[in-house]
């Protein structure tokens, strides 16, 4: 990926095989819910997570995927509410295989099709929409297994 390709501000954590990509307004809790799916998966509730990256990330294209791989500067590190920055392993380069939007004004119980896909760089993914207030970690445990 090019090193001068714009950061957007999300988090992103590899599990499985794919990665979840999760984007939110400050505060919405994107670096609460990357460490919950790392938890998730140090308590055997998922296979296998581990950080890409927090707070700003680099996603681009390339032959029909959407990779991502965590700002330079960032690499490793992650904001814990209430304790500060820790450093965590990570992998420096994933292919996406959901977007979560946290704090989404979109959310909808049961929400239409169109709105349960996102398109970035041309890249058409699936979506998860998250309602401002709601726990987001069972929707995406259930989205992912």
């Amino acid at each position: 990926m090019a090193q001068s390709a714009p950061t957007v501000h999300a988090s992103a954590v590899l599990v499985g095989a794919r990665a979840v990509v999760i984007r939110g307004p400050s505060g919405a809790g994107k670096s609460r819910l990357a460490l919950a799916l790392i938890e998730a998966a140090r308590t055997g509730t998922l296979r296998f997570a581990r950080l890409v990256g927090d707070d700003r990330v680099y996603l681009e294209p390339a032959n029909g995927r959407l990779l991502v791989r965590p700002a330079e500067a960032l690499a490793g590190l992650i904001e814990v509410h209430g304790v500060g920055i820790r450093r965590l392993d990570h992998e420096p380069q994933a292919v996406v295989g959901l977007v979560v939007d946290l704090a989404a004004a979109n959310a909808e119980r049961l929400p239409k099709a169109e709105r349960q896909y996102a398109v970035i760089a041309g890249i058409t993914l699936p979506r998860l929409a998250i309602a401002a207030g709601a726990e987001a970690l069972p929707a995406v445990l259930a989205s992912l297994t």
